[in-house]
């Protein structure tokens, strides 16, 4: 098991946090197509290494940018949305 640091309640079990999106992932401007939309919702890089990604901590209701490496599963840090 691992554990999350929230930026609002500080470290907690990995079970109370649900993935978001990756935080470097722009919406499409203005009014999509329906393949500009389909592209925006599910495919994603998925790169390897360092990362940040929104999550929300469930229990407090917040979400919060988190920085770890996707390969080694090293948490790096996190910090609230602004």
């Amino acid at each position: 098991m691992q554990t999350f640091p929230c930026p609002f309640c500080g470290p907690r079990d990995e079970t109370e946090f649900h993935f978001a999106v990756e935080a470097d992932h722009p919406r499409p401007e203005n009014t999509p197509s329906d393949v500009e939309w389909a592209a925006y919702l599910y495919t994603v890089d998925a790169p390897q290494g360092p990362a940040r990604e929104i999550w929300l901590h469930i229990p407090c209701g917040e979400y919060f940018v988190m920085s770890r490496n996707t390969r080694t599963r090293d948490v790096t840090g996190s910090e609230a949305l602004r």
